[in-house]
């Protein structure tokens, strides 16, 4: 028996990675991406449309949330901001997916892999939501991240630089205290935040996306930024 759960595409590869090792246990899949314009430009968005539609995914909800992201990282203590980015990301998540009567969450997330990852900041953001998160890549190793990737045709899609910290300053926290965050949700007023995001809202088919184009179009950046 099928299982709903939504996705969180980033523009990366582990996420896709994440959705494909789901769908092998049978979870049916829907997929949200956070898109940050004006501060990146729209290729992780490509990237999530393309990934969505190898997976299967008829449909990727887009939040257009950049505004919401410079709130954060101007109002709060610059540490904490990743942190913050991912419990806004799982918390906007998770009312789009009560709405949708969807139980759980999927993140590409691995333990340890950079900042937000560690076992102290996952449990501050799991804290946060009462929705399960699930994280099907959570003690891989990257390689064996990108070994799936390329063996299932997602690497192509998926590589080049990551643009999450086009709005990050200072030296992130590895370790959070639930009270201290807590003062920082605050001063962004995360809730309005959520209340805001909900409201921009964009769905779009992916029957029409050309994956090749996307991957011709990735490969030409890509070539340029190294």
């Amino acid at each position: 028996m099928e299982t709903n759960a939504l996705l969180l595409l980033s523009g990366g590869i582990d996420s896709p990675v994440a959705g494909f090792l789901a769908k092998e246990k049978k979870y049916l899949l829907n997929a949200i991406h956070f898109s940050q314009e004006p501060f990146t430009d729209n290729t992780p968005e490509l990237k999530s449309l393309a990934s969505a539609k190898k997976l299967g995914i008829k449909e990727l909800i887009i939040i257009d949330c950049g505004k919401e992201l410079q709130e954060i990282a101007e109002k709060t203590f610059n540490e904490y901001y990743f942190v913050l980015m991912k419990i806004f990301f799982m918390t906007v998540s998770e009312k789009i997916a009560n709405q949708k009567k969807i139980n759980f969450l999927i993140t590409g997330e691995s333990l340890g892999q950079v900042s937000s990852q560690t076992m102290s900041n996952l449990q501050t953001i799991n804290s946060r939501v009462e929705i399960e998160i699930l994280r099907p890549c959570f003690f891989m190793e990257k390689q064996e991240i990108v070994d799936i990737s390329i063996r299932e045709g997602f690497f192509e899609i998926s590589k080049g630089p990551e643009q999450c910290d086009a709005l990050a300053l200072g030296r992130p926290k590895t370790k959070t205290n639930i009270d201290k965050v807590l003062i920082e949700l605050e001063k962004c007023n995360m809730h309005e935040l959520v209340k805001r995001a909900l409201k921009k809202i964009r769905i779009i088919k992916t029957e029409k996306i050309n994956i090749n184009k996307i991957i011709k179009e990735n490969q030409s950046k890509t070539i340029c930024e190294k």
